[in-house]
Order: structure tokens, then C-alpha cells, then sequence
């Protein structure tokens, strides 16, 4: 059984860009699926840094978009561990827009991911370390983590039951 123990800092990740005509929707504002690659990359680094191995994207909480990120703003991803499993590591995403002309900055989205960390090969046991949180943030984030695990169960739950009746079946191929 792995006992390290590492801080919420050693796992951050932060990821800055700028927000070009190329990344915007029709509102020129940053297109979701656009920040949601960010997030997934910035994530996955977090990841890496938290357990030092290969690890999948299980899933993604409700993507919660606070504020619109306007064209020419910039766009900043902050992630870190804010819970660990055995295998699994949820990742808390916070995302934060600024006008670079007036230096104005806001919370613009947040959101949760869960990744799981694939063994090596030949492994058969493993755990990832577990997670200190040190500041305020960390803290109060770390401290939900018990409750948006246990949610987390009861919608695989659900969506368990949900695969049980989606058809994959095509019918208007059988038109074609």
C-alpha cells in the first residue's frame, strides 16, 4: 500500500492562453468544447504530477460556466487534487478570465474531473498517494470531496441503468 502524502501545490497545474477569432462560438465568447480541452490537458497534468503514472479522464462534474471568455481576453486553467480513492484522483478545475487591457480578472467556470490511474505493467496492486490540502481553498475544496464521491457513485449508478435501455441499433441506415 502506497503512503506518500502530497500537497494540493505539488500537484497544481496552470495553463494561460490568449482567446483568438479561432477558438471563439458565434457570440464571440470561448467556445465550451475549446475550454473544456484545456481543462482535460490541464488536468491531466495535475494527474501526472499527483501519481507519477498513466491515468484516464473517468469523468467530468457538471461543468459549471460562471462568466463568458470574450475574444482577446486571456483565459487562465488552474488545477490541483482535491480528493483521492485507491486508484481514482479528483481533480478541482478552476477557471479564471481576464481583460488584459484593464486587468480585470473573475472566476469565469469550475468544475470536477475524476481520472483513474492505470497500473504498470505486471502490477496487480497499487494505490496513488493521498492528498494534504494546506490553504483556505485547498481546504474547503478538499473537505467535499466525501460528498461529490458518494454523488459521483450514485450517477454511475444511474447511468448503468441508463445503458441498459439506450439502443445503439441505426435505424435510418436500414433506408440506406
Amino acid at each position: 500500500m502506497n503512503t506518500t502524502i502530497k500537497t494540493c501545490a505539488q500537484t497544481r497545474a496552470i495553463q494561460s492562453r490568449r482567446i483568438f477569432p479561432f477558438d471563439v462560438n458565434m457570440h464571440q465568447t470561448l467556445f465550451g468544447g475549446n475550454l473544456t480541452r484545456i481543462i482535460d490537458d490541464c488536468a491531466s497534468i495535475t494527474v501526472s504530477r499527483h501519481c507519477r503514472r498513466l491515468a484516464v479522464t473517468a469523468s467530468v462534474d457538471a461543468m459549471n460556466y460562471l462568466k463568458p471568455l470574450p475574444l482577446g481576453h486571456s483565459v487562465c486553467v488552474e488545477t490541483y487534487i482535491s480528493g483521492v480513492g485507491k486508484k481514482s484522483m479528483e481533480v478541482f478545475c478552476k477557471v479564471v478570465g481576464e481583460d488584459v487591457l484593464t486587468g480585470e480578472r473573475y472566476l469565469a467556470a469550475t468544475s470536477f474531473w475524476t481520472f483513474v490511474a492505470l497500473p504498470r505493467e505486471g502490477e496487480t496492486d497499487f494505490a496513488v498517494p493521498a492528498i494534504e490540502p494546506e490553504t483556505a481553498e485547498e481546504k474547503f475544496i478538499c473537505s467535499g470531496y466525501e460528498d461529490r464521491r458518494l454523488a459521483r457513485l450514485e450517477q454511475l449508478k444511474r447511468q448503468e441503468e441508463l445503458m441498459n435501455h439506450v439502443s445503439i441499433h441505426k435505424p435510418w441506415m436500414e433506408s440506406l
